[in-house]
């Protein structure tokens, strides 16, 4: 378990390889940051089929309410989890192939009807949305989760007032008789 043992995880991360997990990483430190207790292991949808039905039945039974699913190449192990729960399945293309993740990419999307998989971008940006979706669910029954997201994106808003402003200030002074825009 990666998160304090005692607390019982609320995310279930499957990474289908080891070499995965550079994909999740920023993902993992957000669920941190927000104090999600989860779960992270490798679990392969080809290699080790029954260990992926087994920690997805843990899952269920241990009450997480959200698995995400790193995979590359084939990309299975996200179709292959929400064959087997009703969970949210949020799967991860990961990057690295000769098709730069495209392989992974349309393995992840591409599933059949009433087995859906959320898919993220491929690669760690993939991986940091999984953690903030994730959250996003979870806040739908923590009053403390939503609150927290909400005040990261309201931060995130008054960091793009700023950099609006500065960007504005720096090509009017290089533009002259031009008035920088004022935001509403």
């Amino acid at each position: 378990m990666t998160a304090a043992a005692s607390a019982r995880w609320r995310v279930l991360i499957l990474l289908g390889s080891e070499s995965d997990l550079p994909q999740i990483e920023s993902g993992v430190e957000l669920l941190r940051a927000l104090a999600i207790p989860f779960r992270a292991t490798v679990a392969s949808a080809h290699r080790s089929p029954e260990r992926v039905r087994q920690l997805v039945m843990e899952a269920e039974q241990g009450g997480a309410q959200v698995i995400i699913a790193v995979a590359g190449l084939a990309a299975h192990l996200a179709g292959a989890v929400a064959a087997q729960t009703i969970l949210p399945v949020i799967g991860v293309p990961a990057a690295g192939s000769l098709m730069g993740g495209l392989d992974a990419l349309l393995s992840t999307v591409q599933m059949p009807r009433d087995i859906p998989v959320a898919t993220v971008a491929v690669g760690p940006t993939g991986g940091y949305n999984a953690a903030v979706l994730a959250a996003q669910i979870l806040a739908l029954s923590d009053k403390r989760l939503e609150n927290e997201l909400r005040e990261r994106r309201g931060a995130q808003a008054q960091a793009v007032e700023g950099a609006a402003r500065r960007v504005e200030e720096r090509l009017a002074q290089h533009s002259p008789g031009a008035a920088p825009h004022t935001s509403p």
